[in-house]
């Protein structure tokens, strides 16, 4: 059972921009993450970057008198963690909202709801939600459940996948949501045995909500970067892969000018701003070391808890279920236009704009895997690191794809923590068996990078290597592993939270690994990951992360 990891309060050691600045970090057991120099246990840093690497004799031998230097202590130390796909500025918006992602039961879900209502001023939406109804059986949740607790207050929670919503009835009268309205495309609106909504809007259906809740003002989102900034620190995270939007990036890019900006960033843009994004890398170029924004962002499907992901054979029937949905069905495609997604795939692979695309169901990543392959017959081969987000249930044909084309599969390992506990209430056995396969693509030769989701799962890497090397369920019933041949080893989950990720964003010659020449990135744990053992690693703890030379350090 995975241990509770209590909030952790830290300090702020900045160290001066000037590169004259001298720091040496001695008596550790460092994993590099570089081939060549595997293990070391000194590091020594100028200004922001790393200048040497090797044992502590000759490491302090290179050091002047004036040399700030830090004894580790013996602890382990590894290279800073890089998530592959987080939705950043939604998880710090959502560290001030209510976060039903433990509720276990109706009362359980009203309960916090009821608090988060008292908390709120007059007339604010809630927002939120992270819910789960596999939690409490399976049963969705009905916007009865919040109408009884909450009077005349707009609401709408998500889902923890994001591809699922609840609104309540006072949500739904002002999106003008009623029995008669007819599903958007892309999108369902969930209606009971009496053709009335219920409350639960999936994938495009909920944006009939979304577009109606009021924009975070400039100050609300400034200070949503800086919580989740934070709470990236805390948990060793150094550089991001944000499935943002246009939104996003001009917060980033506003705090960015002002010298706020203290994580490493990658965003990829949802598509439909493609033209603005070809134009922002024609008239400012691709970003810098902190801050970079060539990519963009596609959505194939939706998910497998919601029922939407895109699957070339038909879900397994949902029994007790009584909402008024087609069952078995084969999931949706999330596209308004696929012929406009293909060409705008082209426009912007012209502009050497890096693709990614959100694709969970076998038949979604079958279709993508196939577009990238036209293109690169009609454009020519070229570095473009074409990218598939989650690639969860593969086809036997897509395995090898990966690596024969190399495109790279960004996965989060966490989830098959919660998914491997009904994930068997969705689809059988066969496809179950090429899910989350970690060690077939590695071993196919793949370029397998990791990484959270969050506000999906937790954004802690930690919990993700542990998914990916015990791959056991939130059950409790696959001690051994679910699938257990797809079981990796921790050394080859952290290069997948490092090197492996800072290769998927263009910043391996800078980041990824512990060399001299790389930013002064790393991470110092309270226990060895490579040696300890599933509980260890469970309560192992960052006491120090370091990011361009700068120490964040972490107590309880």
């Amino acid at each position: 059972m995975i241990k509770k990891i209590f909030p952790l309060v830290f300090i702020i050691l900045c160290c001066s921009s000037n590169n004259t600045i001298e720091k040496v970090y001695y008596n550790g057991i460092i994993w590099t993450g570089n081939k060549d120099n595997p293990s070391a246990s000194a590091i020594l840093i100028q200004g922001d970057k790393i200048s040497f690497v090797g044992n502590d004799n000759e490491t302090l031998s290179r050091t002047s008198d004036q040399a700030e230097k830090i004894d580790l202590e013996g602890r382990f130390v590894t290279p800073g963690f890089i998530d592959n796909h987080v939705h950043f500025m939604s998880g710090g918006l959502q560290l001030s909202r209510v976060d039903l992602r433990n509720a276990k039961s109706k009362k359980e879900f009203q309960e916090l709801i009821a608090k988060a209502d008292n908390d709120l001023a007059e007339g604010v939406w809630m927002q939120g939600g992270n819910w789960d109804h596999e939690l409490w059986g399976g049963q969705y949740p009905d916007r009865s459940w919040i109408d009884e607790v909450v009077n005349d207050r707009p609401v709408f929670l998500d889902r923890l996948d994001g591809h699922m919503g609840l609104a309540n009835s006072a949500a739904l009268s002002l999106a003008n949501i009623t029995g008669e309205t007819e599903d958007p495309i892309g999108g369902i609106i969930l209606k009971n045995s009496s053709g009335q909504p219920t409350g639960i809007l999936k994938d495009l259906a909920m944006g009939l909500c979304n577009k109606l809740i009021p924009e975070p003002s400039l100050e609300e989102l400034d200070l949503a970067l800086q919580k989740a900034t934070e709470h990236a620190h805390s948990l060793g995270v150094t550089q991001v892969h944000d499935m943002g939007s246009w939104s996003d990036l001009q917060t980033y890019k506003r705090n960015h000018s002002n010298g706020k900006l203290n994580i490493r960033i990658k965003i990829y843009p949802w598509y439909t701003n493609w033209k603005d994004i070809i134009d922002n890398v024609r008239e400012n170029g691709t970003g810098d070391d902190w801050l970079r924004w060539d990519g963009i962002k596609g959505m194939m499907d939706g998910s497998l808890g919601s029922r939407t992901a895109w699957m070339h054979r038909p879900y397994l029937p949902e029994t007790g279920s009584k909402e008024k949905e087609t069952l078995p069905t084969v999931g949706i495609i999330t596209l308004d236009d696929t012929t406009d997604f293909k060409y705008l795939l082209r426009e912007t692979d012209k502009a050497n704009i890096q693709h990614t695309v959100h694709a969970i169901g076998d038949k979604a990543n079958d279709w993508i895997l196939k577009e990238y392959a036209k293109i690169r017959e009609e454009h020519g081969d070229k570095d473009r690191r074409s990218r598939i987000e989650h690639a969860q249930h593969l086809s036997p044909s897509a395995i090898e794809i990966f690596a024969k084309d190399r495109i790279i599969p960004s996965m989060q390992p966490y989830h098959l923590f919660d998914d491997g506990s009904w994930a068997h209430k969705r689809i059988g056995h066969d496809l179950l068996s090429r899910t989350y396969i970690f060690r077939s693509l590695i071993d196919s030769g793949a370029n397998l990078t990791f990484g959270s989701d969050w506000t999906v799962a937790p954004l802690d890497p930690v919990k993700g290597i542990y998914a990916a090397v015990t791959r056991r369920t939130r059950d409790g019933k696959h001690p051994d592993g679910w699938f257990p041949n797809e079981k990796i080893s921790v050394e080859e989950a952290l290069i997948c939270y490092t090197i492996n990720n800072a290769y998927a964003a263009f910043w391996e010659n800078t980041t990824g690994s512990i060399a001299a020449g790389k930013y002064a990135d790393f991470v110092v744990h309270s226990s060895n990951l490579l040696t300890a053992s599933d509980d260890e690693l469970l309560s192992s703890r960052v006491l120090r992360t370091v990011i361009a030379g700068q120490d964040h350090i972490f107590e309880k």
